[in-house]
Parts: C-alpha cells; sequence; structure tokens
C-alpha cells in the first residue's frame, strides 16, 4: 500500500526544502530542546549516572551527542584570508554594456541580483585584529539567471607578486614564525626578506605602508579586481577589463597610532551596525577597458603588461567606465552559515565573463576551488549561501560525497541515450576569445625591470602629498625596526632607492640604516635582476645563467591576439 501524502518520503524532503528559512527566522520560544535526531531532552545540562555519586552511563546519547559535536564545530580556517566580515544585498545594472558582455546581469538597465559580500584581512587568523596593517580581501558572489559568478578582488589595485609559485611561499612569511611562532608584528624579519628578494612587490609595499594600508572599516574602501578578464559579446567579440569597486561612502583610513585602540573587530562592528542601523553602504561597479590591440600596444609603447598583477591602467588613458552599483542591505543571520562558509572562487564565471592569460589569475582558478575542497567538503556549493539560482533547472553528474543534500534523484550519473540530459548550445566558438598560444614548453620566472618602478614613482610623487609621505615613512621605518637582519634592509632601501631616492635617503635617518645605491649590483633569489649591471646578478639565485629569459616578461606583444586561423604553418603571420 502506498504511504499517504503526509507520510511518505517526498512530503518528508518538501519540507525539509522549506525549512532553512524557517530554522534561519525562528526565535528560541518556537523551538523545543532536542538531540541532534529530534527527541526531546528535559534540561540541557541533565547527565546519566550509575547512582548520584557514580560514573556516567554510556547509554546518555544526550552527552556524546553534546560532545561529539562540540569536537567537530570547527571547520578549517581559510589559510588566507580567515579573518572576515560580510553582508547579503543585490547588484544593480544603471548602464548595460550587451555591446561588450553577454552575461545576463549586465543586459538592460535596472537589472538586479541578489549577492553576498565577505570582507577580509589576509594574513591573520580568524581572532586577530581587523584594523592590521594589511591589505583587504574584496569578494563578491553575484547570483545571476546564468549562474554564480565570484568576483575575489582585494582594495588595492595591485599585489605583491606575479609569478604564481611565489604565493604559498609569500603568504608563509605573512603568518607566524615557524620556530619562534610570533606574527611580523613582532618580529618582521622574514616579512622583509621577502620583499627584498622579490623586488616586483614595491607598488604593493608603497600602498601597504601608505594610508590605504589600515583602512578605515570596510565600509570606506574601494576593491579592484587586479587582473585583467575578458568580457564577451555574443558575437564573438571580446576586451579585456579591469573591474573596479568604488566606495560611495568615500575612502578613510586609520594612522597606525590610532589602529592600536580600536576594537579587535571593528571593522566587524562597523560593517554590521551600519546595515543594522538602515545606513546601507553601496559601491559603484566600474570597469576601465582595452581592446586586444590596445592591450599589445600597452606594452609595445609603455611596457604596462596587462597580464601583471604588479601593475595598473592608467586611467587617463582607459577612464572608468559604471555599468552598476550594489548596495548591501541585509546582516547574517547566523554567522557561521552564510559568511563563515561562504566559498568564492575566481573560476566561478558565467557566460560572456572570462580570464585572461594573467598567470597568478590562471593558478587562482584552481587554488581558490580546491581549499572549499579541503575547507567545506566535495558538496560546498549545495549549502544555501553558494548555491546557484538560475533561471533554469540544472544538473550534471556529479554524485555522492559528505553530506549530499541535492544528490539529483534518479537521474543517470552518466551520458545517457535512454534518460538523456538537455544542452544549451555554445554561444560563442572559444577560437575567437583567447589569443594566439603556440610555442614550446618554457620554465618562466618574471624579472625586474626599469619600468615596474613608473606606478611606484607617480604614486609617491604625485598622489601622496607631504603628510602622506611622511606616514608611509613613519610606517615603514617602524616596520623595519622589528627586522633583525640589517642586510635585508639595505636590499629593502635600495629597491625604494629605485622608486625616488627621496623615499631612501628618509628611511636611512629613520632607521640609521645605509641602504644600497639601487639595485645595480644586486642579486635577488626569487626575481631575475634586468636592471643587473653584469650578467652574474642577473639570474635569480640557481638558475641556469644559460637559461631563456623572455623579452616581453610574460606580456602580450605585437600579434599575441591574431587568430589561430590566420597564422601559417611556422606561427608566423
Amino acid at each position: 500500500m502506498a504511504p499517504t501524502a503526509d507520510t511518505s518520503f517526498a512530503s518528508h524532503v518538501a519540507n525539509q526544502f522549506t525549512s532553512y528559512e524557517k530554522d534561519r527566522q525562528m526565535s528560541s520560544k518556537q523551538a523545543i530542546y532536542a538531540t541532534s535526531n529530534g527527541a526531546p531532552q528535559a534540561h540541557p545540562y541533565e547527565t546519566q549516572r550509575a547512582g548520584d555519586n557514580g560514573p556516567l552511563l554510556l547509554q546518555d546519547f544526550h552527552l556524546i551527542d553534546l560532545l561529539t559535536h562540540f569536537d567537530r564545530e570547527r571547520i578549517p580556517e581559510r589559510v588566507v584570508h580567515a579573518k572576515g566580515s560580510g553582508a547579503h544585498g543585490f547588484f544593480e545594472c544603471t548602464n548595460p554594456i550587451p555591446d561588450l558582455c553577454m552575461a545576463d546581469l549586465f543586459a538592460e538597465k535596472g537589472k538586479k541580483c541578489p549577492i553576498t559580500v565577505r570582507f577580509s584581512t589576509v594574513g591573520g587568523e580568524s581572532g586577530s585584529h581587523d584594523c592590521a596593517r594589511d591589505p583587504r580581501g574584496f569578494a563578491v558572489k553575484f547570483r545571476t539567471e546564468q549562474g554564480n559568478w565570484d568576483m575575489v578582488a582585494n582594495n588595492t589595485p595591485v599585489f605583491f607578486l606575479r609569478d604564481p609559485a611565489k604565493f604559498p611561499e609569500f603568504i608563509h612569511t605573512q603568518k607566524r614564525d615557524p620556530s619562534t611562532h610570533l606574527t611580523h608584528a613582532d618580529d618582521s624579519t622574514m616579512f622583509w626578506d621577502y620583499l627584498s628578494q622579490n623586488p616586483e612587490s614595491i607598488h604593493q609595499v608603497m600602498i601597504l605602508m601608505g594610508d590605504r594600508g589600515i583602512p578605515d572599516g570596510y565600509r570606506k574602501m574601494h576593491g579592484y579586481s587586479g587582473h585583467a578578464f575578458k568580457l564577451v559579446n555574443k558575437d564573438g567579440d571580446w576586451v579585456y577589463v579591469q573591474i573596479h569597486f568604488k566606495s560611495q561612502q568615500g575612502t578613510g583610513f586609520i594612522t597606525q597610532e590610532d589602529s592600536a585602540s580600536k576594537s579587535p573587530d571593528y571593522s566587524q562592528k562597523d560593517l554590521y551596525e551600519a546595515i543594522q542601523r538602515g545606513d546601507y553602504p553601496k559601491w559603484d561597479v566600474k570597469i576601465q577597458i582595452a581592446t586586444p590591440k590596445q592591450a599589445e600596444e600597452m606594452w609595445e609603447k609603455q611596457r604596462i603588461n596587462v597580464f601583471d598583477l604588479t601593475h595598473v591602467w592608467p586611467q587617463s588613458q582607459f577612464p572608468l567606465k559604471k555599468i552598476g552599483e550594489f548596495t548591501l542591505n541585509e546582516n547574517a543571520i547566523n554567522y557561521f552559515a552564510e559568511i563563515e562558509q561562504v566559498a568564492f572562487s575566481p573560476s566561478h564565471l558565467v557566460p560572456g565573463i572570462e580570464p585572461s592569460a594573467d598567470p597568478v589569475l590562471q593558478s587562482r582558478l584552481f587554488s581558490y576551488h580546491d581549499t572549499h575542497l579541503h575547507r567545506v567538503g566535495a558538496n560546498y556549493q549545495q549549502l544555501p549561501v553558494n548555491a546557484a539560482r538560475t533561471a533554469y533547472k540544472f544538473g550534471n553528474f556529479q554524485r555522492d560525497g559528505p553530506m549530499a543534500f541535492y544528490n539529483q534523484g534518479a537521474r543517470p550519473n552518466y551520458l545517457s541515450s535512454i534518460d538523456p540530459i538537455q544542452f544549451e548550445r555554445r554561444k560563442v566558438d572559444p577560437d575567437k576569445t583567447h589569443g594566439h598560444f603556440i610555442g614550446q614548453a618554457v620554465a618562466f620566472l618574471s624579472e625586474i625591470r626599469p619600468e615596474d618602478f613608473k606606478a611606484p614613482r607617480a604614486l609617491w610623487q604625485k598622489v601622496f602629498d607631504e603628510p602622506a609621505r611622511e606616514r608611509l615613512i613613519s610606517n615603514a621605518a617602524g616596520k623595519m625596526s622589528l627586522c633583525k637582519d640589517k642586510e635585508i634592509l639595505k636590499r629593502q632601501i635600495a629597491i625604494f632607492r629605485e622608486v625616488d631616492d627621496d623615499i631612501a635617503t628618509r628611511l636611512e635617518k629613520a632607521t640609521g640604516i645605509k641602504g644600497y645605491d639601487g639595485i645595480a649590483d644586486l642579486k635577488f633569489n626569487g626575481t631575475h635582476n634586468g636592471m643587473a649591471k653584469g650578467a652574474k646578478n642577473r639570474y635569480a639565485n640557481g638558475v641556469d645563467p644559460t637559461s631563456r629569459i623572455t623579452s616581453s616578461n610574460g606580456a602580450p606583444f605585437a600579434q599575441t591576439h591574431v587568430s589561430v586561423q590566420a597564422m601559417g604553418v611556422d606561427g608566423v603571420a
């Protein structure tokens, strides 16, 4: 006999689908205390014993249930960006760009989609101070009708590195010493050692030591994609873009001295309380646009590499174009479920948005998804905060694994001819949307060149006023005072000297350490020195001097974007 509607498994499942939001909103007055299997328990502090003074009973499932869950209630914290805050809201398209991008969220004015945003520091643990001098993460999950698009940005337009294999080692230097277990707030030797051996970091170092190193909360900071992405329209035409989130609250900063007096959760509190009182923070979404030809010309004429995370695009040449804005108007009700478990990855893209050949971006496409598989589990995208909200029902052949909730019913878990899954025709030929990448396998490591100092020099000479310069010197000198090795600081001052001799002179006065006269006579262990006087110092430690160093430093040079069909057999147009 078939079960009734009320007792069927289908009825139970339907209730589970609707109960998540009910549970999220439920008050304690509506709840009866029970064990995890739903059995009521008279009091949470009661235990079963053999008499009033005897040992505990193994049959006391309530106590066992309580302790075993407590032992497992933490998941691994993020290996970077562990300290974070977040909220929910919505994106609204204000200036449609269907001529540039076929993604549905940019299709028409007024188009909206829900979002979740997570802000974070980079190096600290989950309990660390959120007013630390550190870059800030700025990740946005756009829940579009075509799937989730994650923009995993930072509050600075550049980063410390452009060679992806450096990232794990760099992050190690931002964390605790493996012997003393001290952070660089007490011992900055590792911090400066890495930076002084990898001089391409200088632009980010100057931003970090400047006023933007400690923003006045998350509401008063901008966000930047850093990487170039590609926008593709329905005809397969595409452009490179840099994506900017511009705070409508303006920007602000906290001085090093004032940061010590702030709550460890100052930025979290500021964001949460602003939303609670209805002061909803907003950001404009803007893009810089460069055609493939312009990207090549940027390198050929100005030595700006669009695939280089340490370079910026001049806004005088590539002005910002507003395409929308987003608002945060809803705090998380449960921080763990909605912010700790939210998982962002640059590989979460939708039709019309594609990655560029930036090698650091390419490595992040793998690494972010991989760390969520470790941190949350194989089915992390089934969690409500991560689940896609498409305009269509979607499925695939991914099945099972721990905590499989949406396990796709009885549908075949392979490409079946009996019960075939449906397909949507590819909108654009992928061969039209990439550059001309044909060549031998190469061992690539970038080199430092004079052009790498142009943007940080402009930052010092044209952007910073005198009080801002003085604060940078004070912040950098203070950090240097915690370094135990003067040789490291001599190298670092030499790198600053390549930006502007004024910086080096001021740091020498502030630290009492005489730096080297530039980097021409220095050899680096992490970067080829394209400014070295002789060949012996040009190659990074351990690299064969006969190794090939690319003349383009990884940039898209002339004819990089010539289509494969237009190339001859030998790869020449």
